[in-house]
């Protein structure tokens, strides 16, 4: 072989072993863990900077070895396109500005818009999903105004108050659909268990909205979501006097609000249960929708008695360990915290670069 051939090949392979070790997630996870080791002795070490470009150019140059196909949202079309942006953008100095507790709950939001998006639940722009911060000065994180739920990540959400001024603006000159928020602050006000609000308009829910029988009880997805309730179309949500209405007709402990000719909308005590919620919400609508499109109407369906139900060998209490409800795998993760570090992990393998592997080994 010719010597500049030999260099040639030798140099291609030397890339390839370095491609492959930058792409490891052993190597990833040491990078990680040097990157907070770092930001924990100060806010500009000397070698941080250095750190922080090399995990930049891993997460937005280097394609994956295997990279798989995109699924569907408009994160499909930029991950096609190369623009994907990682979920836990927090570094340096933005990452310092924040409380652990808070980083987390920026990470967690930040995937769940993106899961929304890829479940194909976002309506543009429009729609909002909310986590209460801080109950001691009630602050909530939200996306910005303007932004697509693909494109949202940890430092873009915007922290406001209850009357939804703005706090923190995060990372981008966008504002607020204060407009929007009214739904939400309504609820927080009224339930102070309340942590994660989700609001959302798809057409099979929109569909079940509008039905004068509601969500009925076909499905085991329903009757998970305990006791559904309901509030009546009035127009765009910013009347303070149903405001008072809607805290009336969500109660003390309902999980699931089905807005009538509107949309649907979830609460929890934390975002997975949240999540939970509003995905069982969805499916149960979906369900309803092309079995009453097949079936001919509500007279040829099979009714499930939520009252049997109840008595089944399930796990009611989500609170529960999963190992209480006789799971396969022990472990003392609720049921809602696993279905939404299952979900998570499952974009991460579609996705590369949104670092949602980062909100999995937090929450471990």
């Amino acid at each position: 072989m010719a010597p500049d051939l030999r260099q040639d090949f030798n140099m291609m392979e030397q890339r390839k072993r370095v491609s492959m070790i930058l792409q490891s997630p052993a190597f990833c996870d040491e990078l990680d863990t040097m990157i907070h080791d770092q930001l924990k002795r100060g806010k500009t070490p000397t070698s941080l900077l250095a750190l922080q470009q090399i995990a930049d150019f891993m997460t937005t140059s280097i394609p994956t070895m295997y990279p798989a196909a995109p699924q569907g949202g408009m994160a499909a079309l930029n991950m096609s396109l190369g623009m994907v942006t990682p979920v836990n953008d927090l570094r340096g100095s933005d990452s310092i500005s924040y409380e652990k507790g808070e980083k987390l709950l920026r990470c967690k939001l930040a995937a769940f818009y993106r899961l929304t998006d890829l479940f194909g639940w976002s309506q543009l722009i429009y729609n909002h999903l909310t986590v209460r911060v801080n109950s001691d000065q009630e602050r909530f994180i939200v996306v910005p105004f303007g932004l697509l739920y693909s494109e949202v990540s940890a430092s873009s959400l915007v922290k406001i108050n209850i009357q939804g001024e703005i706090v923190d603006r995060g990372s981008t000159n966008l504002g607020v659909n204060q407009a929007g928020f009214t739904l939400h602050s309504a609820i927080y006000a009224a339930r102070p268990d309340v942590k994660c609000v989700v609001h959302v308009h798809t057409p099979a829910g929109a569909a079940v909205s509008a039905m004068k029988c509601g969500l009925l009880p076909i499905s085991p997805e329903a009757l998970t979501l305990g006791e559904v309730a309901y509030h009546d179309y009035h127009g765009i949500l910013i009347d303070k006097e149903e405001n008072v209405l809607i805290q009336k007709n969500l109660g003390p402990t309902s999980k699931v609000l089905i807005l009538r000719n509107h949309g649907l909308v979830s609460v929890g005590e934390t975002v997975e249960e949240a999540f939970y919620y509003i995905h069982n919400l969805v499916t149960a609508c979906e369900i309803q929708v092309r079995t009453l499109a097949s079936a001919g109407g509500p007279g040829n369906l099979v009714m499930l008695d939520p009252a049997k139900y109840k008595f089944r060998p399930r796990c009611s209490d989500l609170s529960r360990p999963v190992s209480a409800c006789q799971a396969v795998l022990p472990t003392a993760w609720s049921v809602p915290t696993l279905l939404f570090i299952v979900t998570v992990q499952l974009v991460d393998d579609r996705a590369a670069g949104w670092h949602s592997k980062v909100v999995v080994k937090w929450i471990l």
